[in-house]
C-alpha cells in the first residue's frame, strides 16, 4: 500500500480535524469513528485501506480527550504523519482487542453515548465497534462529514481545476482512438491508457458506449463494433495524485449520424445543459439547477429519456454532496463542487449526455472543463 501523496499541510489537517470535532459536537455525537477511505484522507492526510484488521480515527468531541488513531503495529508505519497532528497512535498486534482499543479511545460508551460511524465502514468492523459499545447509540458519520466536505477550500478547486484540465486532454485525444472498425473495449483500454498518461493515478471509470448502448447511462465498454454513423457517448475521470477527481462526458459521432434526429435533438441537450449551468450561484437550492435542466428536455418532448439526477458532488470522492436532484432543498454556497450532466437517452437506438464540473463562486459559478460541448464529428 502506498501512500506517498500530494496532501494538505499539517496546519489544514489540524483544523480540519478541529473543525470534525466542532462539527460531531454540534450533532450531539460524542466521538467519531473514521475508518480507511476519502473521509480519513480528508482529516487525516492519508486514506489507507480497510482490511480484515482494524484501523480508525477515533475524534471525540471533548476537548479533554486526544484523537486517537487505532491501527494495526504492521500498517502503522503508513500513518507516520500522527506525531504532527497530535493524534495518540493506539498500534495493537494480532490477538489483541482492537475494538476494546477504539471504545476506550471514544470516552464513556454507556446508554447515553452517541458515537457517529464512517458511511463506508466494512460491516465486519461496524459490528466489531458495536459489540465493544452495546449501550451506545451508533449513527452515521456522513452528516457530520459532509458538512465540512461540501465546501473546498482555495486548495482543493486548484486540485479539481487540475483534474478537469487533465481529463480535457484526454478528450482531445479521443478522435485517435475512436474509429469505425474498433471495439468500444479496444477504444477504452486507449483512454485508460491515456487518463494515466494525462496525469491521473489510474482510471476510476471509462465509458465507451456507441449507438444503442449510449442509451444506458452506466454501459461501461463491450466488444460492440463501432460503426460509421454511430454517437458515442464517453464517460470518463478518475483521481490525481492528491486524490481529487475529474469526471467529463462528451458525445461524439462517427462521420455522418445515421439518424436523423441527432442533431435536433442533441441541440437540446445542449441547451438544457447550459440552462443548469447558468442557473447555479450562490443561494440557489441544488433541486432549481435540476430543474433548469429537466425542464428544457422535458418541453422538448424527452422528459422521459432523461432518467438520473442532473449532477453529484465531486471531491476525493467522484460521487459525493451534494446531489443536484429534485426534493433537494440545500442551498449552494461558494466552494461547493458538482458536475452538470443531463442526458437524453433513447433506448435501442441511441444516446447522448453532456458533463462539466463546475464550482460555486462569491457572483456565480466555473465550470472546470474547458473542451467543446457540441457534438463532435470524427472522422
Amino acid at each position: 500500500m502506498s501512500t506517498t501523496v500530494t496532501g494538505p499541510s499539517p496546519q489544514t489537517l489540524l483544523a480540519r480535524l478541529g473543525r470534525t470535532r466542532e462539527a460531531a459536537a454540534a450533532a450531539g455525537a460524542d466521538a467519531v469513528l473514521i475508518t480507511p477511505g476519502s473521509d480519513l484522507r480528508y482529516v487525516f492526510g492519508v486514506g489507507g485501506d480497510s482490511f480484515e484488521r482494524l484501523t480508525c480515527l477515533v475524534v471525540p468531541t471533548s476537548t479533554d480527550r486526544p484523537a486517537v488513531l487505532v491501527v494495526p503495529k504492521i500498517e502503522a508505519p503508513h500513518y507516520a504523519g500522527a506525531d504532527a497532528l497530535g493524534v495518540e497512535l493506539a498500534a495493537w498486534v494480532d490477538g489483541e482487542d482492537p475494538y476494546a482499543l477504539a471504545a476506550g479511545a471514544a470516552g464513556p460508551t454507556g446508554s447515553s453515548a452517541r458515537i457517529a460511524v464512517s458511511d463506508f465502514s466494512p460491516a465486519l468492523h461496524v459490528l466489531g465497534l458495536r459489540a465493544a459499545m452495546p449501550g451506545a447509540d451508533q449513527v452515521l458519520a456522513g452528516p457530520i462529514i459532509r458538512e465540512l466536505r461540501m465546501r473546498k477550500d482555495a486548495a482543493e478547486v486548484d486540485e479539481l481545476r487540475a483534474a478537469a484540465a487533465a481529463i480535457d486532454r484526454v478528450h482531445a485525444r479521443v478522435g485517435e482512438w475512436l474509429r469505425p472498425g474498433r471495439t468500444e473495449a479496444e477504444i477504452g483500454a486507449d483512454i485508460t491508457a491515456a487518463i494515466v498518461e494525462e496525469g491521473h493515478t489510474e482510471a476510476a471509470f471509462v465509458i465507451v458506449g456507441s449507438g444503442p448502448n449510449g442509451a444506458s447511462p452506466h454501459h461501461g465498454v463491450s466488444d460492440r463494433v463501432v460503426e460509421e454513423g454511430d454517437v458515442v457517448v464517453v464517460d470518463i475521470g478518475g483521481p490525481l495524485p492528491s486524490g481529487y477527481c475529474s469526471d467529463s462526458t462528451r458525445t461524439y459521432a462517427v462521420g455522418t449520424p445515421r439518424d436523423a434526429d441527432v442533431t435536433d435533438t442533441y441541440a437540446v441537450l445542449a441547451a438544457a445543459q447550459r440552462a443548469a449551468v447558468e442557473a447555479v450561484r450562490p443561494g440557489v437550492a441544488a433541486e432549481d439547477v435540476d430543474t433548469a435542466a429537466r425542464t428544457v428536455i422535458a418541453d422538448a418532448g424527452f422528459g422521459d429519456h432523461f432518467i438520473h439526477r442532473t449532477g453529484h458532488g465531486i471531491g476525493l470522492d467522484v460521487h459525493e454532496e451534494p446531489y443536484i436532484v429534485g426534493g433537494n432543498t440545500l442551498a449552494l454556497e461558494p466552494g461547493m463542487a458538482f458536475s452538470v450532466e443531463p442526458g437524453i437517452y433513447q433506448p435501442g437506438r441511441w444516446g447522448a449526455r453532456i458533463e462539466d464540473i463546475v464550482v460555486v463562486t462569491e457572483t456565480g459559478v466555473e465550470a472546470l472543463n474547458r473542451r467543446p460541448r457540441g457534438l463532435e464529428v470524427i472522422g
